[in-house]
């Protein structure tokens, strides 16, 4: 009679126990995404306001802005019109590649803890693991950057700012005199825009200088600083090429659109 022995014990005492390896890997890679998405996480909640419109502009904020708007506005018969929005676009191509990246990443540092042999709570796991990428991009602007491309927010402050200009009525002005100052606050992107008949007199790099004056204030911590200096160098150049005349009437109101979206 042949007896068999299995010596499972003996064999695992050795180092040849299956799945050990795999399951340290697991461990490793669960604490790994864990720690790695908290700090991501908290990075972005501290930083949510920064993306919150009604946050960075307070009720002071705005007195101040619409108080240099409307000084400056005494010295031309231009017209500047501030724009701040919170974002150019919701953005959903970022929402599911966070998705996406959550999924592969999170299947590759899990995959030793994953159960692979039951396809149904995989896919569970998986579809669970989508859904914490995907709902953080949509709740959370700065996480959501994370996985935008530069082209695409460029892209798409310019193609806003130019719907702005239009909506706002900045090209209606009789002597073709409308300037838009735009901000979009997801983007990170600051936009000026002057109509033909400021551009027919007003070089180019003057655009460039209001425009580094309102990111100035926006580095310092302080949107409204870099709102009135934007303001104020615009009126300089307006009040030199088109200075105030009498019966001059105010085309545009006296205002600062701010809004999410």
């Amino acid at each position: 009679m042949v007896m068999l022995f299995f010596a499972q014990d003996d064999w695992e005492a050795a180092g040849h126990s299956e799945g050990t390896w795999l399951e340290a890997l697991g461990s490793f890679g669960a604490a790994l995404l864990a720690v790695a998405f908290f700090v991501v996480l908290l990075r972005a909640l501290m930083r949510r306001h920064r993306y919150r419109a009604v946050h960075v502009l307070k009720e002071d904020d705005l007195k101040a802005v619409h108080s240099e708007l409307a000084a400056t506005e005494k010295r031309t018969v231009g017209e500047v019109l501030p724009v701040v929005l919170e974002r150019s676009d919701r953005y959903p191509g970022a929402n599911w590649l966070a998705a996406t990246f959550f999924v592969l990443v999170g299947s590759t540092l899990l995959a030793g803890v994953l159960p692979w042999h039951q396809p149904a709570f995989l896919l569970a796991c998986q579809v669970v693991l989508g859904a914490v990428g995907y709902g953080a991009a949509r709740s959370l602007p700065d996480f959501q950057r994370l996985f935008l491309r530069e082209k695409r927010a460029r892209e798409q402050a310019e193609e806003q700012a130019l719907q702005e200009f239009y909506k706002n009525g900045l090209h209606e002005t009789e002597a073709k005199t409308g300037v838009l100052l735009f901000v979009s606050l997801l983007e990170h992107r600051v936009i000026v825009l002057a109509d033909t008949g400021i551009n027919a007199k007003v070089k180019p790099e003057h655009w460039i200088e209001t425009d580094g004056a309102i990111l100035e204030g926006i580095r310092g911590g302080s949107l409204r600083d870099g709102l009135v200096a934007g303001i104020r160098s615009a009126g300089e150049v307006l009040a030199e090429h088109f200075p105030w005349e009498e019966g001059d009437r105010n085309e545009i109101p006296d205002r600062v659109i701010v809004r999410r979206e």
